[in-house]
């Protein structure tokens, strides 16, 4: 498929990091090893993953395996995860590639120059969670305090773990030969937390292992995306 591929749905120590005002802005992108036109959006993630005012983070789908070509990174938790955007946001497809920025709007994952005004449209906001992230070995301390603006909770606080660099020697399928690296490929996506809003709230969080980490903190629906701290 050489458009844009849609797919019907039913559906060691760290110093203390705290959200600025105006970011960092979370960017999800779904892509796939089977998606012949997700090598562009993979490309700008690469881009987006070298800023420090942007968190970008790959999920990989499984919903394009079907063609001849398994990806070794999908899982099919990120396939409900888009799918649950797609209900929120009253759609009725998902499709690759895909960006949502900031829990909020979507984009054609490829379409660099509404991604990069979408980014800075959000930066340009006031964070209305404030969040302050320290990792010391394998254990996080998480401090939230309410702002200003913020929505109604209740609020999932999530741990995601990924990947800075993977690479991927496809055999079948729609990118067949291709030799593709893929930056920051998530791991896993973990709800480890719930808060009301109305109070400073204090975690401690165990992240096992030496892959980054994030901590962010979301409305339910799945919602905006509140506040969020890299916790490397």
């Amino acid at each position: 498929m050489k458009a844009l591929t849609l797919c019907l749905a039913l559906a060691a120590s760290a110093l203390p990091i705290a959200a600025r005002a105006e970011g960092p802005v979370v960017v999800e992108l779904y892509t796939s090893q089977g998606c012949s036109s997700c090598p562009p959006a993979d490309a700008i993630m690469h881009r987006l993953a070298r800023r420090d005012d942007v968190i970008g983070l790959a999920l990989h789908v499984d919903y394009w395996d079907y063609i001849g070509w398994a990806d070794e990174y999908a899982d099919p938790a990120h396939t409900l995860r888009q799918q649950a955007y797609a209900r929120a946001g009253g759609r009725s497809m998902i499709y690759t590639p895909q960006m949502i920025i900031q829990g909020v709007e979507d984009v054609v994952g490829a379409r660099e120059e509404e991604v990069l005004a979408l980014i800075e449209a959000h930066k340009a906001r006031p964070a209305p969670v404030g969040i302050a992230a320290r990792r010391v070995g394998d254990d996080i301390t998480v401090t939230l305090t309410p702002g200003t603006g913020a929505p109604g909770g209740p609020y999932a606080v999530q741990l995601v773990r990924y990947t800075p660099l993977r690479h991927a020697s496809i055999r079948r399928g729609e990118l067949a030969g291709r030799e593709m690296d893929y930056a920051n490929v998530v791991d896993s996506w973990q709800v480890v937390g719930q808060w009301d809003g109305r109070g400073e709230r204090r975690l401690s969080l165990t992240a096992t292992g030496d892959l980054p980490a994030v901590v962010l903190v979301q409305q339910a629906g799945p919602g905006p995306i509140l506040a969020a701290a890299r916790v490397d």
